[in-house]
């Protein structure tokens, strides 16, 4: 398969983010929030594009990146946290780390609801059946990257660390082995 920036057309790039391994399953947490803030800021720079050149090859392009991230990653991502993350904090934290996981978990719902809102307009524009987005669409987008960008910071600065000091090195390195083997990755090499 061709690397992601070979074939991409220029003006819309995408950033590669630092490796990190399964074997760190935090640091792979983080190492995803870093890229569900670069497809925010593409989603954003997209918008613009739009606005100053139009629909063209690399808005189409930008908007099948943010489809294939939000579509697979992203669900996987939050799945790790619903699975690993959030249950020691509900069954160790106190009332306020509760209460927190608790937002946190409702967050969860309503970003997959926003992203399925926010999916057709990005589909239909990767289709080439649209050439723009509508105003209903641009709140959608807001919603949906202000909800993301508030939950990443409370998951980094309060849940991760909490959770990751409940965890004890053995049971991290089990999640890192569920989390690779959910993602299809081949454990048996390395």
């Amino acid at each position: 398969m061709n690397s992601p920036t070979a074939s991409r057309p220029r003006g819309l790039p995408l950033w590669n983010a630092p490796a990190v391994g399964f074997e760190q399953p935090f640091e792979m947490l983080e190492a995803c929030h870093e890229r569900v803030l670069r497809m925010l800021a593409l989603l954003d720079r997209l918008r613009v594009h739009l606005q100053t050149k139009g629909c063209d090859d690399s808005a189409r392009q930008a908007a099948r990146d943010i489809l294939r991230y939000f579509d697979q990653a992203a669900p996987l991502h939050h799945e790790d946290e619903e699975l690993h993350v959030f249950p020691p904090l509900l069954e160790q934290g106190d009332a306020q780390t509760v209460a927190l996981v608790q937002r946190l978990q409702r967050e969860h719902g309503l970003m997959s609801a926003d992203w399925a809102l926010a999916r057709r307009p990005l589909l239909d524009m990767a289709e080439g059946r649209s050439q723009g987005f509508g105003a209903a669409d641009e709140e959608v987008f807001e919603r949906f990257a202000a909800c993301y960008a508030s939950h990443v910071e409370n998951e980094e600065r309060l849940a991760y660390p909490q959770a990751r000091g409940l965890l004890p090195e053995a049971t991290q390195a089990a999640m890192g082995r569920e989390m690779a083997v959910r993602r299809g990755a081949d454990l048996s090499r390395g």
